[in-house]
């Protein structure tokens, strides 16, 4: 498989030919800052001639795993996401995360495959902060947008992914000039299948990809461009349309309290107008209803008032809070939920 770097293709300003960025790449993976190593050592597994490379996975939803994914289907998820967004050749970029995984790897075979002007810098939770330049597309984490907010008016075109927004922070992004899409995806999917705009309900899907749902009402995704084979989601949607979903919550995350299905995606959406910290719904075993709604705030102990509650019916309300000081997060940043609800246990 013979490498294609589009002839508008820049890094950091730069031309390359093949020869030239692998060269950068080598320099890159032996010399270079983290980050650099990472961009050099993905560069370096692109540009060979093998047909798939290996990833790692986020983590969020259990231990990180390495999987392959073929090279051609990440050229096909970069021009779905370039025809959805109309990106074209010397568009401006801008790579912010890391390019160990799915996400940053992403932003840079779209720039070699689509022809864009990108420029690379170290990640941070202040990305833009020192920049004078402006750009038409860049990907951050809900950490780097909400630490950005004065800044985002330099990017055109913003996708968030990685974890879920606050409604606070929503928002606050809603009132920007830029247009602001949350995006679903895994590394599986390679990143983004559906997008929304900030404030929407439903996710749209991106062009050639379809989508059913199993007997659990868990999303099935149809993308031959990406998978020969349906990729079966625990994420529980509502099908709005042909083209659209809601997203529901977690199949795996779902509670059981006396026979009542509870969604902690759902009550987490509802508290957020409320809570000011960080925190999330689990469940503990209980004898009489099988399972109990419990509410994990990364705080300090105080007494929460029950207004907070209001919302929410009987079965959802926790029957117990827990105080964390700090909540153990997965190497994206994103909360480490199993790992965090071993601390109470203790």
């Amino acid at each position: 498989m013979s490498a294609f770097i589009h002839p508008d293709f820049k890094l950091n300003g730069q031309s390359y030919g093949l020869l030239e960025l692998l060269a950068l790449a080598l320099q890159w993976s032996k010399e270079g800052m983290l980050y650099e190593k990472e961009i050099g050592n993905f560069l370096l597994d692109w540009l060979n001639n093998e047909t798939h490379l290996m990833v790692t996975t986020s983590g969020s939803t259990g231990k990180p795993k390495k999987i392959y994914l073929s090279k051609s289907a990440m050229k096909a998820s970069a021009e779905a996401t370039a025809s959805y967004f109309h990106l074209q050749p010397k568009d401006t970029a801008l790579l912010c995360l890391s390019a160990q995984y799915i996400a940053g790897k992403m932003m840079l075979v779209r720039a070699l495959q689509i022809g864009m002007h990108i420029d690379v810098i170290e990640p941070s939770t202040m990305p833009l902060q020192t920049l004078t330049k402006s750009y038409d597309f860049a990907a951050m984490v809900p950490l780097q947008v909400a630490q950005s907010l004065s800044d985002l008016s330099k990017i055109k075109t913003l996708l968030i992914g990685g974890a879920k927004l606050q409604p606070e922070l929503v928002s606050k992004l809603a009132q920007l000039p830029t247009q602001i899409y949350e995006t679903y995806g895994m590394t599986e999917t390679i990143t983004h299948i559906a997008v929304k705009r900030v404030g929407e309900s439903n996710f749209s899907l991106l062009p050639h990809v379809k989508i059913t749902v199993d007997e659990r009402n868990c999303l099935v995704i149809h993308a031959p461009f990406i998978s020969e084979e349906a990729i079966v989601t625990n994420d529980v949607v509502e099908v709005c349309s042909p083209t659209q979903f809601k997203l529901k919550g977690r199949w795996d995350n779902v509670i059981n309290s006396g026979g009542i299905k509870i969604f902690p995606e759902e009550l987490e959406d509802t508290l957020s107008a409320y809570i000011t910290s960080r925190f999330f719904i689990a469940a503990q075993p209980d004898e009489l209803l099988g399972e109990k709604v419990i509410l994990v705030l990364e705080s300090a102990p105080f007494e929460l008032d029950n207004s907070v509650f209001e919302a929410l019916t009987a079965y959802q309300k926790p029957k117990a809070v827990y105080f964390v000081p700090t909540f153990i997060e997965t190497p994206t940043q994103k909360i480490n939920r199993p790992k965090t609800l071993e601390l109470i246990s203790r």
